[in-house]
């Protein structure tokens, strides 16, 4: 069976260069600086901020649910840079099924330097080794290749288009879809 129980106090993970933490108000500024990219918000379903109230809104609507033990986002911080440069995390999770999906966005100017890679493993290990979860998937835009790779070298399998999914900024659009399985995850 599934534990929720560590949602309730979403616990900060760690990696060599990464650490995911809660988000907290301190963050606004790092956040609007990545979220009123256009580019950044191109593939995502948030529209770009325009505004530093915008930003102030997001993490007081992550400190909610936290405060519920929804499922949630942790801020992505650059150790060398002591700065949120992304957030990541479940946008939704069914008991029942033991599944969840994950999502995320970064800032363009960490693009390509493996950083997503890195903080999709660490909320695959939560999910599969704290949260007890069989399944965790994610899907992107299939104009958005480089999600994929992300999600392939994270270790998550490819299954499938799912055509006309989603409805971003207006217009419906295909999405590829990736999942993990506990049973096959190798961390």
């Amino acid at each position: 069976m599934i534990s929720l129980a560590p949602l309730a106090n979403l616990p900060s993970l760690e990696s060599e260069r990464l650490l995911l933490r809660r988000l907290c108000m301190r963050d606004a500024l790092d956040i609007f600086d990545y979220s009123r990219d256009p580019e950044v918000a191109r593939h995502v379903l948030w529209s770009a901020h325009a505004s530093l109230s915008e930003s102030r809104s997001y993490i007081r609507y992550m400190l909610r649910r936290y405060r519920l033990g929804d499922p949630s986002s942790w801020g992505i911080v650059l150790k060398s840079e002591n700065r949120v440069i992304g957030t990541i995390g479940f946008m939704w999770i069914q008991e029942e099924n033991a599944s969840a999906e994950v999502g995320y966005s970064l800032s363009r100017a960490y693009w390509n330097r493996g950083i997503m890679t890195e903080a999709l493993r660490l909320v695959l290990e939560f999910g599969f080794q704290r949260l007890r979860l069989n399944r965790i998937e994610a899907q992107h835009e299939v104009d958005n290749p480089a999600s994929g790779a992300v999600m392939r070298k994270a270790g998550m399998a490819y299954e499938g288009i799912l055509r006309q999914r989603l409805c971003n900024k207006g217009r419906f659009v295909d999405v590829a879809l990736y999942a993990a399985l506990r049973a096959d995850y190798n961390g």
